[in-house]
């Protein structure tokens, strides 16, 4: 059976490069989302590229509208990417609930459904399921380390990994977790840790910006992210594994750095405020790499210089929404 993606979440961010990459290679995708104006998509694709998506709109939560989505599309890879960031889920605890929790048993649910149709599903966990990291040893964490999320976004997204686990014991339902630390780039304009993003686009911008944190945490660029979840999903293993992303291990320090190498005018404008966030500071992905071969990551300056590269492009085409990419 030839391969026909469902990307759930495409409106955001790593969504948005997963659907660019499977159009760029010819394999078809369908995407969706509650609605919303796909600008991140727009800033990142070609009007022609656009037109080979199926943008589709739906309840996340609603089990009815999604499996009739998969059934009828004739869906055989999903990518669950759908889910409300921690300020969100903060400020409206309840709706983010329904959709990071119910949405993704939804999902969990549709495939159980129709295993016979669905080869693979690949769902999106978080760095935010561990928690301070004086409760750790020393090094890079391991994937099966425990977890104490200190958030409600990260209390949701452990549930969802127990949630996949009981359907394997249960159902039998193939799938596997990616836990992403920061993910950077075009389109991160959301969440607790898109700051360093922003920092990118205002520095092409000739603007000062102050990252609204500091410490040290494992960087990943979006388009790396979305290459992971696609080989994730090419690559079926016994169980419900979930696994760390690799990376750029860097402190702000050193972001900072990056963005001025790139863009040496902008020396003196980036700041940020040294309080880190309660996570650890490094991933062991080791793990990961057994399990689908070594994945590939650019480098810190490479990711900035692609991310600038991509933000002025747009630019220049009139395809990037200023008062989105930067908003507080």
């Amino acid at each position: 059976m030839n391969e026909r993606y469902l990307v759930t979440g495409a409106l955001g961010c790593v969504g948005a490069w997963a659907v660019r990459r499977l159009v760029r290679e010819g394999t078809p995708v369908w995407t969706y989302d509650l609605g919303g104006d796909p600008y991140r998509l727009r800033m990142i694709m070609t009007d022609e590229e656009l037109d080979q998506v199926r943008l589709l709109e739906g309840d996340i939560a609603n089990l009815d509208e999604f499996e009739r989505v998969v059934v009828e599309c004739g869906i055989t890879h999903i990518l669950h990417l759908a889910a409300m960031q921690v300020p969100l889920v903060r400020a409206d605890p309840v709706r983010g609930a329904k959709v990071n929790v119910v949405g993704s048993t939804v999902v969990f649910e549709t495939a159980a459904r129709h295993r016979d149709q669905i080869q693979n599903l690949v769902f999106a966990s978080s760095f935010g399921v561990y928690g301070d990291p004086e409760a750790y040893p020393p090094g890079p964490i391991a994937h099966d380390a425990p977890l104490l999320p200190p958030t409600l976004y990260g209390v949701f997204k452990q549930c969802n990994e127990g949630t996949a686990q009981v359907y394997w014991r249960e159902q039998s339902v193939h799938c596997i977790g990616l836990r992403p630390c920061v993910v950077y780039g075009p389109g991160r304009d959301q969440g607790w840790t898109s700051t360093p993003t922003k920092a990118m686009l205002a520095a092409a911008l000739g603007r000062e910006y102050e990252i609204t944190y500091g410490g040290t945490l494992v960087y990943h660029h979006a388009d790396d992210v979305a290459a992971a979840f696609i080989a994730a999903a090419r690559t079926k293993l016994e169980g419900a594994p979930v696994y760390n992303l690799g990376g750029s291990t860097v402190s702000m320090a050193q972001i900072v750095a990056a963005i001025e190498e790139v863009i040496p005018e902008s020396a003196g404008k980036i700041g940020f405020d040294p309080t880190p966030l309660p996570h650890p500071s490094s991933a062991d992905d080791s793990a990961l790499n057994q399990a689908l071969g070594p994945l590939q990551y650019r480098s810190l300056v490479q990711g900035v210089r692609d991310t600038v590269q991509v933000f002025r492009t747009a630019l220049e085409a009139d395809r990037l929404d200023l008062e989105r990419a930067l908003r507080t």
